[in-house]
């Protein structure tokens, strides 16, 4: 075989590989564990200092280790939190195809952890926020790709161009050829009311935790009657099935609503809302596995599964995330580890 017909094939097969593109943003997270937060004018030493990747790389990286092609569109900057960003990306396999911005560094956060756990945070915006209208415009999804956005993108200027991308997204999934998924944030307040508007009507799959998905009922002006489950009749798994089905009604779009270890509610435009169980699990650690959980998510639904498998397999790498921990942040497991919990 001829050397041009293997670069060829190989870059069909490339091309062919699933896919998970974000429209989130990614910084540096700096954790500093300390006994207790020093006073004003006082000092404090770090009994241990990691710096890790956050935003969007979790979600990404957990698509990744299930064996698809991830790709970061976000803004990335210039300077020494840009080149550590850049360098985690490379080191997980995600590649970088959104805009670079000369002259502007990456932001970063600082995590004060004390010793009842308890988190403290000072954040630097950065290069990652400073998108415009034309930010996401090179972004042209192919047959078969999920694209996800995130939270944090909502909340400053990088959304013009997030709302751009959803105008030309157009409004009936139908029409698209690759799937849109979203998940929210607690700040929904922070969100103007033009973009709230626009998500709608874009109707992605919503993913979001309970607290969310309440945040978001909220927002919506969505009265969920749960006096019935305060009953000795009632409960936790009806509260959350009545969440998940008004939300989901009013949304007219998927919605995928995770309680942990008690896996997740799902409710399909005009299905009734279906439990899917989590798996038993012991967490070592206080953070949530819901950017693992959102990862695995848009990978399995890259691969052509069913939202409801896709959950169900998301379930089983959460499940297993949530006990293991690099620096107290849940760390995904590998494809083979998800499916083999989740074939059981």
């Amino acid at each position: 075989m001829r050397l041009s017909s293997i670069i060829s094939d190989r870059a069909k097969s490339a091309a062919d590989k699933p896919t998970v593109i974000s429209l989130g943003q990614v910084w540096m997270d700096i954790m500093l564990d300390v006994d207790e937060m020093p006073q004003t004018g006082d000092f404090a030493v770090t009994r241990n200092t990691k710096p890790t990747p956050g935003g969007s790389y979790r979600i990404l990286d957990a698509a990744s280790r299930m064996g698809v092609r991830a790709q970061h569109a976000g803004i990335i900057g210039d300077g020494i939190w840009a080149m550590a960003v850049r360098t985690v990306l490379k080191r997980a396999g995600i590649e970088h195809i959104g805009p670079d911005l000369d002259d502007v560094d990456s932001g970063f956060r600082l995590v004060f952890k004390d010793e009842e756990e308890r988190k403290t945070y000072i954040a630097h915006y950065g290069a990652e926020t400073l998108g415009d209208e034309h930010t996401f415009d090179a972004i042209k999804p192919a047959s078969g790709t999920v694209v996800h956005i995130s939270g944090n993108t909502l909340l400053n200027q990088t959304a013009v161009g997030l709302d751009g991308f959803l105008r030309r997204a157009g409004t009936d999934p139908k029409q698209r050829d690759w799937t849109l998924v979203l998940n929210s944030t607690n700040a929904l307040n922070q969100v103007s009311d033009k973009l709230i508007e626009d998500l709608v009507l874009a109707r992605p799959i919503w993913s979001c935790n309970r607290q969310e998905a309440e945040t978001l009922a909220d927002r919506m002006g969505v009265h969920i009657d749960d006096s019935a489950t305060m009953t000795v009749g009632g409960g936790f798994d009806e509260s959350m099935r009545l969440l998940c089905d008004e939300l989901g009604n009013a949304l007219r779009a998927p919605l995928v609503v995770r309680a942990g270890s008690r896996g997740a509610w799902v409710r399909k435009p005009g299905g009734d809302v279906e439990h899917i169980e989590g798996f038993p699990t012991k967490a070592v650690h206080t953070r949530s596995a819901g950017s693992c959980h959102t990862g695995v998510m848009c990978a399995m639904l890259a691969k052509g599964w069913s939202l409801a498998d896709s959950v169900r397999i998301a379930n089983a790498a959460a499940s297993l995330a949530i006990q293991h921990n690099d620096g107290g942040v849940p760390v995904c497991p590998s494809y083979e580890e998800t499916m083999a919990l989740f074939e059981e």
